[in-house]
């Protein structure tokens, strides 16, 4: 009789169990379907630590950098095609520090970006990204100098509803920007035929948005 009680006990138990788990895989979202093509855009915070600034950031004492870690807004709109792939379209633009040498020192990116996603069919999906773009630095949205502007980096995004995701992604940005005279008459970027090479690791926190396209 006993035995008999608690086989029923466990019984229920496993059956309550099942119940729950179904119930929870139920109510999760389901990852975007492979047979469908986004629209994905969005925006992310961006933060970006210099790494290594050339003639921007000279070591001697008399020049101070004028291109310092900073921090903004990046905005994107792409295309996700059916497969591993996205590709965007990004717009940045962020406020550095310029040793006071710039009223209101701001950085501006205009990218085209490739993501390639390593996992698909899950809700956690770490992807690599690649872009290249130009890029613009000055005083109050002004044009001091201005250049290439490469990326290369890795993230994971989280789907958190249908149509809605978030990740993050650490990043390494390279600036090739043309020379320049700064307010303390200091030449900036000028040692490699007239450019400058400066280097950032960036992290961003993302939220996107995914829309289905029609099938033609």
């Amino acid at each position: 009789m006993l035995r008999a009680t608690v086989q029923s006990v466990f019984t229920l138990a496993g059956a309550l169990l099942a119940s729950t788990a179904t119930a929870e895989e139920a109510a999760a979202p389901d990852p975007p379907p492979n047979s469908l093509d986004y629209l994905q855009y969005g925006v992310a915070l961006s933060a970006e630590a210099l790494a290594e600034g050339g003639q921007l950031c000279p070591t001697h004492r008399r020049a101070d950098c004028v291109l310092g870690s900073g921090g903004g807004l990046a905005i994107r709109v792409g295309y996700r095609s059916r497969g591993a792939w996205l590709a965007t379209g990004a717009y940045e633009f962020s406020r550095h520090d310029s040793s006071n040498l710039l009223r209101l020192a701001i950085l501006q990116q205009l990218r085209g970006e490739l993501r390639y996603y390593l996992e698909r069919g899950t809700r956690l999906a770490p992807y690599a990204v690649t872009g290249l773009g130009l890029s613009v630095y000055g005083s109050e949205w002004g044009v001091s100098t201005g250049g290439l502007v490469g990326v290369l980096g890795a993230g994971l995004e989280f789907q958190i509803t249908q149509s809605t995701v978030v990740g993050c992604a650490p990043m390494y940005r390279a600036f090739l920007l043309r020379r320049f005279t700064d307010s303390a008459g200091q030449l900036r970027a000028g040692e490699y035929l007239g450019f400058g090479l400066a280097h950032f690791v960036a992290f961003e926190v993302v939220l996107e948005v995914r829309d289905p396209l029609p099938r033609w």
